[in-house]
């Protein structure tokens, strides 16, 4: 659909003209929320107090947010030096016409979802921005590469970083100059978010080490990777604006202090700007009671100043709400369009002085700085060639697709499927005579045409009216949690790849079967399938799907937990395999004695079906470990749900994240909670033992250090090295090394994910993750897992030094298989 549908603009003010104080350049304003017991975030004044009168004005919250001007200038550090000149120099001959065509979207004869001008008489050829993080959508000739969650679920990071390639080299193909993604925001925070699916973690350790290798792959290829949501954006409930009866309910607020946002939130971020994204999607949401895409202490301090981020912010679609205010809080280009906001009226801006013209010079150049950093100016195909504007009629075929890449397709979807029960030597299968199939989640879904806008935004196993009930609107909770039509490949929204290709689970077990002369039987309607007690195996297939626009309605679904049971209750040996867009609960079947094996496999890509029999029969060892926890019950959850507008604020939906940096494992751990499966959990078919712990401070500046630090400074407080992308220089120096031995013990080759876990003295009782290495290992042979423990992993926020600060003390640290199974335990003493 052209421009991502038009009903995502919006109309709506969020940041009056008069609050925005010029208070000075640098790190000024930048001692943000100090705790969550101010403003909002408190306990005293929740949405559900009711002891006050409603509110009905922005002016309750003016300050919440602390602003931060002027909107500091790239400064071309680092890699970026000669791509900056080029765009200083390109700058530099623009008219203001011209200029402001940059900083938003226009309308063109493609299916670009945001598309930005050419400047024919200074050779710029104009960009395509097009959806997504997990694959091109909206067109055909493309791969469905497995989604996020399910990278998330691999932990291998040169797995993560050859899917980027791949994935990059479509997008450039296709004429694509900015791929929308990936995704960090969310975090994972509510369980149920609609789009958890699209990020790689919960954790911000392994979905910054996973985003780093996709920025970096992708942009090797040429492709600019918009890393997205910016920030907070943890539910899809309330995530826009709306208004009904004449009475405007904002956009959710995400309310999070300063320590907790740059010890959770941020972190990731920091990993793609470091990898040297070349622009930051900022969110729908509001962060603070201010709007991600004019929230000046985000954009200007956060991103631009702290993190010395080079690249420009882009809207999501249809997020601007002010004009003047958002181009002073240090957003670069609104998209689908610039209406109602910019175009003729930021030339109005700049003519009468409430935006500078330096302001838009500096917009403009960051646009083209990253075109010129991805060497966009030279021999890059057309933007938009291989995006036709109408597929169901005569177009040039442009087949993106690279038979290199084939591998790591259905590589990457072996390695995201999670083992996490095998009892009775359930698998892998070895060459059953009978095998019975049931459940929804098997087949595919009987259309796959791009004749219908459910193919457009993944919803071929959904219902197309349930999806969009909630993406045409505010943002909803659903009220379907399975897709009920086939087998899940992707969730659904922008982020949904295009289908051109896909193998099911029952595909590939119909060709299993054939070869092995096996009997296959199967039901994927009924709810009480008869069942053949004969059977050597019964698998049965469920999914839970979440999209865009929706949060989901429940973590479990009693239809296909009693589909389980039923199956269960006449087969000794049911083995169950979920495609699951987020945390799915098992415990209504799993401890069934005829639920032999559970599978885990979250959203495949177009090798689903493939990978999964791979996994079955052991052609493959299973190696994914869960990049989330899997509680026994929902109130185990600090943030099951998202926040619903309520009492006073009704008009203003908040968000309290009271919860800190205890998500997930770390909750878990801290309240002392036995989870179902723990995060890092996962099996194989084989087995493995760690053994030779050694943790060794550094005593020199490490090899890669480009500062001049001594041993002493090495451990100082506080970071003192120059912003470059990423934060202080010094901010990554190696402060210890850890290393350990792991030996496969059992009879099979397989890869282990040996996890390494920190206890910093201020959550004595909390691990961290803060490394991970997968090597493979055939039968009986050993390797050695190193780790380097750098400053920023052992340091925590300084809320009133606005620094992050090594604190001295002794660090537990821990190497194994899970955040709950470490057998190697040790520490390390900060002095």
């Amino acid at each position: 659909m052209a421009q991502r549908l038009q009903f995502l603009k919006r109309k709506r003010y969020a940041f009056p003209i008069g609050l925005l104080l010029i208070i000075g350049a640098g790190l000024a304003g930048l001692a943000a929320l100090r705790n969550g017991g101010s403003g909002p975030g408190s306990a005293a004044d929740s949405g559900d107090s009711g002891s006050a009168a409603a509110i009905t004005s922005d002016v309750h919250f003016y300050g919440q947010s602390p602003p931060v001007y002027p909107s500091p200038n790239m400064t071309g550090v680092g890699p970026w030096a000669d791509a900056f000149s080029k765009a200083r120099a390109l700058v530099a001959n623009m008219t203001l016409s011209e200029k402001i065509s940059l900083t938003g979207g226009t309308s063109s004869n493609t299916s670009c979802p945001g598309f930005v001008g050419a400047i024919p008489r200074l050779n710029f050829t104009g960009l395509c921005l097009a959806d997504a993080g997990n694959g091109v959508r909206g067109t055909d000739f493309v791969s469905s590469w497995p989604s996020g969650i399910h990278v998330g679920a691999s932990w291998n990071r040169a797995l993560t970083h050859q899917r980027g390639q791949g994935m990059g080299g479509e997008f450039r193909t296709k004429g694509v100059n900015v791929l929308l993604g990936p995704v960090v925001g969310p975090a994972g925070r509510v369980v149920l978010s609609g789009r958890n699916w699209e990020g790689f973690s919960v954790d911000p350790y392994l979905a910054g080490a996973l985003v780093f290798e996709t920025v970096q792959a992708v942009q090797a290829v040429g492709v600019t990777t918009s890393t997205k949501h910016f920030i907070g954006n943890e539910q899809e409930t309330n995530r826009n604006p709306s208004t009904s009866s004449g009475v405007t309910t904002e956009a959710v607020s995400s309310n999070i202090d300063d320590k907790t946002m740059h010890e959770l939130y941020l972190w990731p971020f920091q990993d793609a700007v470091r990898a040297g994204t070349g622009t930051v999607m900022c969110s729908y949401n509001r962060v603070n009671n201010s709007y991600g895409c004019a929230n000046s202490n985000l954009l200007n301090g956060l991103l631009k100043t702290e993190l010395g981020f080079q690249g420009f912010v882009v809207t999501d679609w249809g997020a601007q709400h002010a004009g003047v205010a958002t181009a002073l809080a240090g957003l670069d280009m609104a998209m689908p369009n610039p209406d109602p906001f910019w175009g003729s009226h930021l030339a109005a801006a700049i003519g009468n002085g409430s935006v500078p013209e330096s302001r838009l010079d500096d917009m403009v150049t960051r646009v083209i700085a990253a075109w010129y950093r991805m060497g966009q100016d030279k021999n890059y195909p057309a933007p938009g060639i291989g995006m036709a504007s109408d597929l169901l009629k005569p177009h040039a075929i442009v087949d993106a697709r690279n038979s290199t890449f084939r591998s790591t397709l259905l590589d990457g979807a072996i390695e995201g499927h999670v083992l996490v029960k095998n009892t009775r030597g359930a698998l892998p299968l070895k060459t059953p005579r009978m095998l019975s199939l049931f459940g929804y989640s098997a087949k595919n879904p009987d259309h796959n045409s791009p004749s219908a806008i459910a193919w457009t935004f993944g919803a071929e196993s959904f219902s197309v009216s349930d999806l969009l009930a909630g993406f045409m609107g505010p943002g909803t909770v659903g009220t379907v949690p399975v897709g009920i039509n086939g087998t899940l490949y992707s969730g659904g929204g922008s982020g949904a790849p295009s289908q051109s290709l896909m193998v099911s689970p029952f595909d590939a077990l119909v060709q299993q079967a054939y070869d092995d002369g096996t009997a296959l039987f199967w039901d994927f309607t009924s709810a009480k399938p008869s069942v053949n007690p004969a059977s050597d195996a019964c698998l049965v297939f469920g999914n839970a799907f979440a999209t865009e626009g929706s949060d989901r309605p429940a973590a479990r679904d009693d239809f296909t937990d009693g589909l389980i049971r039923h199956v269960a209750d006449q087969c000794n040996n049911t083995i169950v395999v979920l495609h699951n867009a987020g945390i799915r609960l098992v415990d209504q079947f799993v401890d069934h004695a005829n639920v032999t094996a559970l599978v885990f496999a979250h959203l495949p890509g177009e090798a689903s079906g493939r990978a999964l029999a791979a996994l079955l029969y052991g052609r493959a060892n299973p190696s994914g470990r869960l990049p989330y926890t899997v509680a026994r019950n929902e109130s185990d959850y600090p943030a099951l749900n998202p926040d619903l507008p309520a009492g006073d604020f009704a008009r203003f939906p908040q968000s309290n994240f009271s919860d800190g940096v205890l998500v997930d494992y770390r909750h878990f751990a801290a309240r002392n909670i036995t989870p179902r499966y723990e995060f890092g959990f996962g099996l194989s078919y084989t087995a493995f033992n760690y053994s030779n712990l050694s943790v060794e401070k550094a005593s020199i500046p490490p090899p890669n250090s480009t500062t001049t630090t001594n041993t002493t400074q090495l451990f100082a407080p506080h970071p003192s090295g120059a912003v470059r992308e990423g934060g202080p220089e010094d901010l990554y120096d190696t402060l210890v090394h850890i290393s350990a031995d792991v030996t496969n013990t059992g009879a099979v080759a397989g890869a282990e994910v040996a996890q390494l876990y920190v206890r910093l003295p201020s959550y004595a009782g909390v691990p961290q993750l803060r490394g991970f290495d997968k090597p493979f290992l055939n039968a009986s042979q050993t390797a050695a897992v190193r780790f380097e423990l750098t400053r920023r992993d052992l340091s925590v926020w300084d809320t009133a030094a606005q620094k992050w600060r090594l604190l001295p003390g002794r660090y537990a640290v821990a190497v194994g298989r899970s955040c709950r199974d470490t057998p190697l335990v040790g520490e390390v003493v900060i002095p």
